[in-house]
Order: C-alpha cells, then structure tokens, then sequence
C-alpha cells in the first residue's frame, strides 16, 4: 500500500463527491445519448470497498439505465453452462452502464482459492478470459476493470467493526474469515490473474483503498477521465407558476383511504 495520507476534510470530500456525481450523471446522459455500453468490473478482496463506492456512484443515477449486477452462487444448471454465459446476459445493450459487484473473475478469486473449480477449470478460465474481454471491446463494450487493494490489518479491523454492527453484520461471513486465514493465498491468485489478464487492451487499474474516501474519489475522478463524454442537450421543461385544475374533481372521503399510522407523531410526542 501507499504511504500514509493526510486526513481529507469532510466539506472537501462532500463537494468532491458531489461534484464526481454531478459527472456521472452527465455521463449516462451521454451514454443515453450516444447508445454507448459501458462495463465497470468491480474487484478486489472483502471489505476492500467496493460496495460503497458502487452506492456512492449510482446514487443518483437512473436504475433503467445504470444498473449493478452482483450475482449469488451459480445454480446448479448454471454450473453447467459455459462458464462466462450466466454474466453475459447481464451485459448492456445500447445506452445502459453495468457495474459487476464482483464478476467472472470470481474463478480467479474465491474459486480459485476455495477449489470451488478444478485447476483445468481455472487455468481455462485464465486463457479463455483475455478473449472474451477483446471480443467485448471489439463489439464497442467500454470496458474498465478496478481492483481495490487493502491491506490485511485494514481488512482484520473493517470485519471487526461489522461484528456488532446490526446493520452490517450480514456482511461478514465465514467465507469472509477465510479470506483472513488465507491471505496469502488470495495473494497468489491475484498476482496469477494480474498475469494473465492485465494487458493494453484490458488493463486492471489498482486502487489503494486502506482509506475509503480516498478510494472512492480516485476511482471515480479515473474512470471519468478515461470516457470521451460530453455534455448532452436536454428538452426543455417548463412548469406552471401554480397548477391548473378543471374544478371537476372532488376527492373522496378521507376516512376510506387506509393510511400509513402517524409514527413520526408518536416520536414527537415523547420529545415533549
């Protein structure tokens, strides 16, 4: 990992993502647009921060346009398959972006690691995954591939703090405690996938992320930079100063509506 960084404002970070956002909503309007493709591969070990950089990115952005897959274990038919055919039909058609919350390296990982696959299996997958992602491009796919790199204390203590957090705790798993045990395991399949896989067409760009801000801005300010996108023209929209009713509606009883109970009322009350 990188030296220790200074500690970046919280107003510096907020504008900062704010205004990256702003970005990345122009760029599926531009995507829209163009009917461009975009494929943004998320990897890197557990806890690493993928996730809340995916949050961060599509938080504002349209979910019939932007979309993650984050697919759960392969079924048994799918296990069957050709392995690379369950994520193609995730991929986008014309004026979509897909970000893969992990993706078909998942042989190169956890499978690899786990022998969840067989060494032919593995070794196929790492000859066969330089074609495919070419074939990819060579259709018009834009293609980025992100690995998060954190280090093992950081790791150790990101698990610790999901512990007892109710909210959290379903993110530690213990497929989760073997990425501890086995450190440097994973270690030794990432490099071997680094080998094969990072090339000029489809490179893999590592992203320090012992500090999630920081990886969170970095990423996003990169993969910004390597789209030639632009602004795109919208339609004008205009609204009424106050709108215009016929004064042929009348609404029905309240009393027939069933709504919601007034919960935020019970907890004003036991403010007073």
């Amino acid at each position: 990992m990188g030296e220790s960084q200074p500690k970046l404002p919280k107003k510096v970070y907020k504008a900062e993502l704010f205004r990256l956002q702003t970005e990345f909503v122009k760029l599926q309007e531009w995507t829209k647009h163009t009917g461009a493709r975009v494929v943004v591969v998320f990897e890197g070990r557990d806890a690493a921060g993928k996730g809340g950089t995916i949050k961060r990115m599509a938080e504002y952005l349209s979910p019939r346009v932007t979309r993650v897959a984050a697919l759960p274990a392969p079924t048994d038919r799918e296990r069957g398959q050709w392995y690379f055919q369950r994520y193609i039909g995730h991929l986008p058609t014309n004026g979509e972006i897909v970000l893969f919350d992990r993706s078909w390296y998942n042989r190169a990982g956890v499978e690899k690691v786990m022998d969840f696959c067989t060494p032919q299996e593995h070794s196929l997958f790492l000859r066969q995954t330089p074609i495919f992602e070419q074939m990819l491009i060579e259709d018009g796919i834009i293609l980025r591939k992100y690995w998060f790199s954190v280090s093992d204390d950081e790791q150790l203590r990101r698990f610790r703090s999901r512990l007892n957090d109710p909210v959290r705790q379903w993110k530690l798993s213990p497929m989760d405690l073997e990425s501890v045990y086995r450190w440097e395991d994973y270690s030794r399949a990432k490099d071997e996938m680094m080998v094969h896989t990072d090339n000029t067409l489809s490179p893999w760009y590592v992203v320090e992320s012992d500090s999630k801000k920081h990886a969170r801005l970095n990423m996003m300010s990169h993969l910004l930079s390597t789209i030639n996108y632009h602004d795109v023209d919208r339609a004008p929209v205009k609204l009424p100063k106050k709108p215009v009713y016929s004064g042929n509606y009348e609404r029905p009883p309240r009393e027939l509506a069933n709504y919601v109970p007034d919960h935020v009322a019970a907890l004003l009350g036991d403010r007073e």
